[in-house]
């Protein structure tokens, strides 16, 4: 075998891990579906916008993001719970600013499917979500 064939059947096994754990770190009953991805022109920071759903009676783990989160509830019913924070409830057409570093989760309390539009403003190069145990 080449080098050239060895490194892609590296990138390859490296790509097929790193797709399992982005599987594997969703939750059962959530699911992010990347929009877009920009850099900003403030340095080092850029723009990822994802469509958030959760199924009814399901709670995300609890994280954070390395910047801002703007959330507009696209539909359902979702309760947001930030740390140090009494729980609010947003309808579709709701929204709500998570400062950067911000612990928090989100639960579908409705009877139907939930769906956020979650627009972060982030470091560059960092992981979009943190879960905190």
């Amino acid at each position: 075998m080449n080098t050239t064939r060895i490194v892609a059947v590296v990138m390859l096994i490296v790509a097929s891990g790193l797709t399992l754990r982005a599987t594997q770190a969703q939750l059962a009953g959530t699911r992010r579906i990347d929009l877009q991805r920009h850099d900003l022109s403030a340095p080092g920071r850029e723009v990822v916008q994802a469509r958030v759903e959760i199924d009814p009676g399901v709670t995300s783990s609890r994280h954070s993001h390395p910047g801002e989160e703007i959330i507009y509830v696209l539909e359902g019913v979702l309760e947001y719970q930030l740390d140090g924070k009494p729980p609010v409830t947003l309808k579709a057409g709701d929204v709500l600013f998570i400062p950067a570093g911000t612990i928090h989760a989100a639960k579908n309390v409705g009877s139907g499917p939930g769906a956020e539009l979650a627009t972060y403003v982030v470091e560059k190069g960092k992981p979009l979500v943190t879960v905190v145990e």
